[in-house]
């Protein structure tokens, strides 16, 4: 009974997308995922053929609207979808303050498009 659930649970209010995103381990090479929610706390992407684990720090490139925003996170779940595709949660440890306000903004506004 005193168990929050789903949205109950969570820190940040969140958005869907389904954009293409780029992340990388700093300072390495870019690869493709796909966005599935969003939040000015973090991001949920999928992504296919590569290993991320537990911890990793890595940097995404994503849009919200006509702003490209890169952001520095910290994975704190993965879990695999299939053999070759994982669901990754990344909370935002660096993120340009000017960029977190658009995010808290479009969060709480569902007509914004992502």
């Amino acid at each position: 009974m005193g168990e929050k659930t789903g949205s109950e649970r969570r820190k940040y209010s969140r958005i869907g997308t389904d954009q293409v995103i780029s992340f990388a381990p700093v300072d390495d090479r870019d690869l493709l995922a796909v966005g599935r929610d969003l939040s000015s706390g973090g991001i949920r992407f999928e992504a296919v053929g590569c290993e991320i684990d537990l911890g990793d720090v890595l940097r995404v490139t994503f849009n919200v609207g006509d702003h490209t925003v890169v952001a520095v996170g910290r994975v704190v779940w993965s879990t695999e979808i299939d053999p070759i595709s994982l669901d990754v949660g990344l909370e935002f440890i660096e993120v340009d303050p000017a960029a977190r306000e658009m995010l808290e903004e479009i969060t709480s506004d569902t007509d914004v498009p992502v």
